[in-house]
């Protein structure tokens, strides 16, 4: 439970900044997708119920804030953190390089996906510019915030790790 509501507390403090603080820290017109760093991190490092579960939980903040249904966001965040829970054991705490990568990864499959659903069906073909001037910038730097965002989150699912495994012993 105490996992749990951390979890929920780290969506939130994401959520919060990318959409407050960082709305003021555009880089090219985009604001990073923070909420895409605790999905692909949680999912590394916990493996893929706990990639689902906080990526469900993070789209479904953003469907009940800025979308007109329940569900889109929600479904596709969950599916970025159940995909990424699949390298959990490839995975090493230490290793930035492969956390950082997955996050750029997973952001352009998430600008591309949003781009196919938004623009691609309503007609809008014009790839190159989307690509360009949203998908390339966030990506960047979604993956510059992960190398500052993810080693905290390492230190409190260490954190975690050790006193569930303090309580399982006692």
């Amino acid at each position: 439970m105490r996992r749990f509501l951390i979890q929920v507390f780290i969506i939130l403090i994401c959520f919060l900044l990318q959409t407050t603080a960082f709305r003021y820290l555009e880089f090219a017109g985009v604001v990073p997708n923070l909420l895409l760093i605790p999905t692909v991190s949680f999912g590394m490092m916990r493996g893929r119920k706990e990639g689902m579960v906080v990526g469900f939980l993070s789209g479904l903040l953003v469907d009940a804030m800025y979308g007109t249904i329940l569900g889109p966001y929600a479904l596709l965040y969950m599916y970025l953190g159940y995909i990424n829970g699949y390298f959990h054991r490839v995975y090493y705490m230490e290793d930035i390089l492969l956390p950082m990568l997955m996050v750029g990864v997973n952001d352009f499959f998430f600008g591309l996906i949003v781009y196919i659903v938004s623009y691609l069906l309503r007609g809008r073909l014009d790839f190159g510019f989307y690509f360009v001037h949203v998908i390339l910038p966030e990506m960047v730097y979604t993956m510059i915030l992960s190398l500052v965002i993810y080693k905290p989150l390492v230190r409190i699912n260490l954190w975690l790790k050790s006193l569930e495994e303090g309580v399982d012993k006692s």
